[in-house]
């Protein structure tokens, strides 16, 4: 006897991710990555998994509800997405999966439904002192782009998440270094937003922007070159680049700390951060945060908590179904 089964997947700008939810037991019983470069189209990554799914004969044909978590604005009948050429419709995808309960969030929306069930080794606390249960906390997430999401505490016990395009907002810099940045990406970029600089494509930028500010040679073309490197110590080129890059983003998180009232946790996801860890105890990260003039002691409690856990994305989006299922 087949067993029923929901989809989950999340959808970024370098990989897919599905995954196959028990609708018993809500385990997360497989997982499959898939990199977008190596198919045309969303539906061919689909329907490819689809196919491997189908061919065990342990599920049912179709899966009885699908949340997809995509890198967009999911809020349309089309969805374009940011940092890769895949697009899909919502009708295209119930046919694939023959009508199917589909539900589409922002891929950050998703990772907010996982940030309640993490237990403390799920994550690297820097700094703070204890949360505030019953006060916003915010998620962000610098990879292929920058995802923010808020999660907001409700009385009935499972919070709201607020999913946004937070990392479109302006790149504000803060230090001398920081403000040449700027101006040398306003040379190449109509508009300079903050995921310029946080993302993997971010780190390229400051490399080579700082390479021309400080009349040096570049020798690294892609983000995990230059971490690598400042990471072993070898180039200090890439050491610029790489403390740039944790500064900013800790300003970022205070920045989004201050505007949300994140005292319940600011947490830290993506690819990139939870990978260097001895780079990012040795930046400005956790200083840089709390460096808000007036409100520094507002923020000085707060933890930042740097999540290490796999696949949050996909157990987020196994969480939204099981909100939905219950109400």
């Amino acid at each position: 006897m087949t067993r029923p089964w929901h989809l989950v997947a999340d959808i970024g700008g370098t990989n897919a991710r599905y995954g196959v939810i028990c609708a018993e037991s809500g385990n997360l019983d497989q997982v499959c990555l898939h990199s977008v470069a190596q198919y045309p189209n969303f539906h061919d990554s689909l329907s490819h998994f689809l196919t491997e799914i189908r061919a065990h004969a342990t599920y049912a044909m179709n899966p009885t509800h699908t949340c997809l978590g995509v890198a967009s604005v999911p809020d349309t009948e089309e969805i374009l997405f940011t940092n890769s050429s895949w697009r899909f419709t919502r009708r295209s995808v119930q046919d694939l999966l023959n009508d199917t309960h589909l539900s589409v969030i922002n891929d950050f929306t998703a990772v907010g439904y996982a940030i309640p069930h993490l237990q403390p080794s799920d994550y690297i606390e820097i700094g703070g002192h204890g949360i505030k249960s019953h006060k916003p906390a915010i998620v962000m997430g610098p990879g292929t782009g920058l995802g923010v999401a808020s999660i907001i505490p409700s009385n009935h016990g499972n919070p709201f998440v607020v999913g946004g395009e937070g990392g479109h907002v302006d790149f504000a810099p803060v230090t001398p270094l920081e403000i040449s940045v700027l101006e040398e990406l306003q040379k190449r970029f109509e508009r300079v937003s903050i995921e310029r600089v946080l993302s993997g494509a971010g780190i390229v930028n400051l490399y080579h922007a700082i390479a021309l500010i400080k009349g040096r040679q570049t020798q690294f073309e892609t983000a995990s070159e230059i971490a690598e490197s400042a990471s072993q110590g070898s180039d200090s080129l890439a050491a610029s680049a790489m403390n740039a890059f944790f500064g900013i983003l800790g300003s970022t998180a205070g920045n989004l700390a201050l505007t949300l009232g994140a005292q319940g946790g600011v947490y830290i996801a993506g690819g990139i951060t939870p990978r260097y860890p001895n780079l990012l105890h040795n930046s400005d990260f956790r200083a840089r945060f709390e460096a808000k003039g007036r409100y520094k002691s507002y923020l000085q409690p707060i933890p930042l908590r740097v999540i290490t856990k796999d696949h949050l994305g996909l157990l987020g989006a196994a969480h939204y179904i099981t909100l939905l299922e219950n109400l």
